[in-house]
């Protein structure tokens, strides 16, 4: 019978000579590829897979919002026909990305930095970046960006986040295929390839996309990642540029928002002070956001009817939410003081035009519906100025991006405060070119203003200072392509960051904190009395402990009053000399294997033994005295991604400091 098996067996896999060379062939090419080493494949793999995602899902969102403008304009001249296809398509399209996500997975809603920020300190959420969160996030975000200024949301959080998903999977990949074991670092550095790769392919800038995972993501950053970032960024920003180039959306590669300022003289020295004027601005601003937006995602919450419909019904509330927003950017109503019609991509073309709306309103005609080329009529109005339709966009749009905030679907939240910054720098912009209509003389020729110069800073510097990052300023440069004002622009940031970061925790980490995640905080004190504050002042004195002669009854007591993972082994109860720590695993086999000494005789177990015969008793690598201060106990948590260190007096176990006590 085994060898009738066998035959059978062999009947079904034929040629095995050739079967045999072709495994070798298949297994020499593996030497060669991987001479090099594997993670250049996987990280190219990475980029270009990211890119061809968001490249793909541009092009069906840019098809779905084009089917909403031919329904609007087609549909006729009755008012209650043209609100309802106005308002109808963006709540239908965000109430199925808030059912759909949810259904698949609560994980799917919002940004997912706050909780990509958690994991990167050794914290493990579950289901977090599992795969069939890909496709829940990615259908999500789709629906989502497709009601596009309506809900003014954006996709670079959410990108974030599916790349390192890709990046989780990846990892398993090249494990299976490489042979090696799977370990966290190894995990860690792709996500950390991830996050770079996730700005790079919303933007197509590499650089900034590396600096700015690196500032919003790590607090302590490991210099050998440098190089899996810049390479799965390039890989991934070229990739999305090229894509646009097949499309024939472009001649060449070019930057994603490309500009067209002269280059040769692009401000004047005099307007560094208005540029310092814009970053205070920002950051004032920016405080007041970041306040609101964390107070409002608490009411919420502590409100009974809110808080039933976002634990019972969320697709519900969003519907309601988005109903209010879609009605107030109507366009009849207050929708044609906010250049409604716009997307998000074209905001920002209009906003960064290199002329003067300002000479340029009073001249023009107005026409009911403006050309499309010429995207900056849409902010003039016939009762309304410049000035006034501005202003009225960054007072609507404050709190209706705070309300958009709290919706639970699949959404950024940094390109909509980058649109909003630009905002504000335009206004400004204008404002000083109307005040100086000949420009600023210094010691010669004087040169016009250009206001657009002020939307680069006003978008760099807000939304720096939102998320705690002056990597924003050269995100504008390599975005648009202009480097002229890369000078004021940085001073804008810095001056804004400044003012944010002394008085309000970054968005992600408000987030964090709304949330409760167990995510460390950062010691925002740098006076020297909170270098006094030692660890015996708030660790935990009562640990569970085992001794190296504990049996059965000790061993299942200990499980049985706390739940950790691991317990620290002592001596000798009478000696609690720390001599390592034993898993709770092994505890649980420890008493698997072993009999009780109460257990009937018939029961075929071994006898009762030892916890320091049967058990690996793990060395303990790092502790810490009593006397060590808060600032270094933060700095090991942070910089080793620990979960608990033990303390100990002279040898003798005197506690313990976890993440809670810390």
């Amino acid at each position: 019978e085994e060898e009738r098996a066998l035959v059978l067996e062999q009947s079904w896999r034929p040629w095995p000579d050739a079967r045999k060379r072709l495994r070798g062939c298949l297994e020499w090419v593996k030497r060669q590829l991987f001479r090099v080493g594997e993670d250049w494949y996987f990280l190219f793999i990475l980029g270009v897979l990211m890119a061809t995602i968001s490249f793909m899902m541009d092009l069906l969102v840019s098809k779905i919002f084009e089917a909403h403008r031919w329904l609007y304009r087609e549909i006729g001249d009755l008012m209650v026909l043209k609100y309802l296809s106005w308002v109808m398509y963006p709540t239908a399209l965000a109430a199925f990305s808030t059912g759909f996500s949810q259904s698949i997975t609560p994980h799917s809603g919002g940004s997912g930095i706050p909780e990509l920020k958690t994991i990167l300190t050794g914290v493990m959420l579950e289901d977090y970046l599992a795969i069939h969160n890909f496709g829940a996030k990615v259908v999500g975000l789709t629906c989502t960006l497709a009601c596009s200024s309506t809900v003014f949301l954006g996709k670079l959080g959410p990108f974030v986040h599916l790349s390192a998903m890709a990046a989780a999977y990846l990892g398993k990949m090249r494990t299976s295929v490489t042979g090696d074991y799977e370990n966290q670092f190894k995990q860690n550095e792709m996500l950390v390839a991830a996050q770079a790769v996730g700005v790079a392919t919303v933007f197509g800038a590499p650089i900034s996309g590396v600096l700015f995972s690196v500032e919003v993501m790590a607090s302590h950053f490991a210099v050998r990642d440098y190089w899996r970032g810049f390479f799965a960024a390039t890989s991934g920003a070229f990739m999305f540029r090229l894509l646009a180039v097949f499309n024939s959306e472009q001649d060449t590669i070019a930057a994603v928002f490309k500009v067209n300022f002269q280059p040769d003289f692009p401000f004047d020295l005099l307007e560094t002070f208005f540029f310092a004027i814009l970053g205070v601005v920002c950051g004032l601003l920016a405080c007041s956001y970041l306040f609101c937006q964390r107070w409002l995602l608490g009411a919420l919450k502590k409100n009974r009817l809110s808080a039933q419909l976002l634990a019972t019904d969320k697709p519900l509330y969003t519907a309601l939410v988005v109903l209010v927003l879609a009605s107030i950017t109507f366009p009849p109503g207050l929708g044609q003081l906010m250049a409604s019609r716009l997307t998000m991509k074209e905001y920002l073309a209009s906003l960064f035009d290199n002329r003067t709306w300002g000479t340029l309103a009073p001249n023009i005609s107005l026409l009911a519906d403006p050309p499309s080329g010429e995207l900056w009529h849409h902010w003039c109005h016939p009762s309304a100025t410049i000035f006034s339709t501005l202003a009225f966009f960054l007072v609507m749009k404050f709190w209706m991006l705070i309300l958009a905030t709290t919706l639970p679907l699949p959404a950024g939240y940094f390109m909509p405060i980058f649109v909003y910054g630009a905002a504000i720098g335009r206004l400004l912009g204008e404002t000083v070119a109307l005040l100086f209509p000949q420009g600023l003389p210094w010691e010669g020729e004087a040169h016009p203003i250009t206001p657009a110069g002020y939307a680069l800073a006003g978008a760099a510097a807000f939304s720096g200072s939102v998320t705690h990052t002056v990597s924003t300023a050269l995100l504008v440069c390599e975005a648009t392509g202009h480097l002229g004002h890369v000078l004021p622009v940085v001073l804008a940031v810095l001056v804004a960051n400044a003012i944010a970061q002394k008085h309000q925790p970054s968005f992600y980490d408000g987030t964090i904190i709304v949330k409760k995640l167990p995510y460390l905080p950062r010691i925002r004190s740098r006076h020297m009395a909170s270098y006094r504050v030692l660890v015996e002042q708030f660790m935990k004195r009562h640990v569970v402990a085992l001794a190296r002669s504990d049996g059965f009854e000790e061993v299942l007591a200990a499980l049985d009053v706390s739940a950790d993972t691991e317990y620290p082994v002592v001596e000798s109860a009478e000696s609690p000399m720390l001599v390592g720590t034993v898993s709770r695993a092994q505890l649980v086999t420890f008493l698997q294997s072993h009999q009780h000494p109460q257990a009937p005789p018939g029961e075929k177990l071994a006898p009762v033994g030892t916890l320091g015969d049967c058990c690996t008793i793990q060395p303990i690598m790092l502790q810490l005295s009593p006397w060590t201060s808060l600032h270094q106990t933060h700095h090991l948590f942070e910089l080793l991604k620990l979960q608990r260190i033990f303390v100990t007096r002279c040898g003798e176990l005197a506690g313990a400091v976890g993440r809670v006590e810390v």
